[in-house]
């Protein structure tokens, strides 16, 4: 594998003037030929001239955050970093490369979770170039290469979690949003690091269950939520009817047989787990009548 090799430059500045002073030599060596008619001079006055513009375009520029691959003939020679004009060989070949913080949402995929249920899914990946020679000589095009390889870690991840997690401390899709990002990050990495770029974070920014089943997870979400419910208000209502007829039965307020606890815990339980307001029945009669 191709690994970045960080050159020195020439400062761009110091190698203007040099070629600036070559160029005014050039044009003092044409005047004088003109005025002498010296053919010798003519000819070291395009020489010059010749040199001057060759230089010239060995000068470049490299901004901030960026990058420059230089290749001479198809070998690579190293990477500018250095911010700033710069100059190198004018033979080389001067590819820019960003090495700025980047991001992209991938599209919404489609796929099956752990259970086999389809939902939509998409991830925001953040990303930049740490390694420029892998970049550039290791994949045909990296920023296509982080795209494919970002999405196609997105669909690997969706079908090792469920969407929802149906048992204590299971990991799934829509609870446990820290571990899966980890998870994701995790991955991508390692699809990426032949690449020469740096996965920073990584976060599902979409999920949700696919159209076709959307209305029937809803009902199964809803029904869950009412069995949970009703169950925390049976556990309530039981531990005050408990709580009832111990108090009852220690301060001696009055004696009932079973049938008449039973007939009591029925109301309680009426009462306290009922949606509707309890209807007072007055009994003009004894409990027994």
């Amino acid at each position: 594998m191709i690994r970045e090799l960080e050159t020195p430059q020439v400062p761009g500045l110091p190698a203007l003037f040099v070629f600036l002073s070559m160029l005014g030599f050039s044009a003092w060596l044409a005047v004088t030929a003109l005025r002498h008619e010296d053919v010798l001079g003519g000819l070291l006055w395009i020489f010059g001239f010749v040199v001057f513009a060759v230089c010239l375009g060995g000068l470049f520029m490299v901004n901030p955050n960026e990058a420059r691959v230089l290749q001479l003939f198809g070998d690579y020679r190293g990477t500018a970093k250095t911010p700033g004009l710069r100059w190198a060989n004018p033979f080389y070949s001067k590819r820019a490369i960003s090495v700025r913080v980047r991001n992209f949402e991938s599209a919404r995929l489609k796929v099956n979770d752990a259970d086999g249920n389809p939902v939509e899914i998409a991830a925001v990946v953040v990303w930049r170039v740490v390694d420029t020679a892998e970049a550039c000589f290791e994949v045909d095009d990296y920023e296509n290469y982080v795209k494919v390889q970002s999405e196609a870690a997105v669909r690997n991840l969706a079908t090792r979690y469920p969407y929802d997690a149906h048992e204590d401390h299971q990991t799934s899709l829509r609870g446990s949003t820290a571990a899966v990002a980890g998870d994701l990050k995790s991955e991508i990495q390692e699809r990426l690091s032949k690449a020469g770029v740096q996965a920073i974070e990584a976060r599902i920014s979409h999920l949700a269950y696919a159209p076709e089943i959307a209305a029937a997870m809803l009902q199964r979400q809803q029904a869950g939520a009412i069995v949970a419910a009703r169950q925390r208000i049976v556990d309530g209502a039981v531990g005050m009817v408990e709580m009832a007829l111990a108090r009852l039965s220690s301060h001696k307020i009055v004696e009932l047989d079973e049938e008449r606890k039973a007939a009591m815990v029925s109301n309680l339980l009426v009462v306290l787990c009922g949606e509707r307001a309890a209807q007072p029945v007055v009994n003009t009669g004894t409990i027994y009548q």
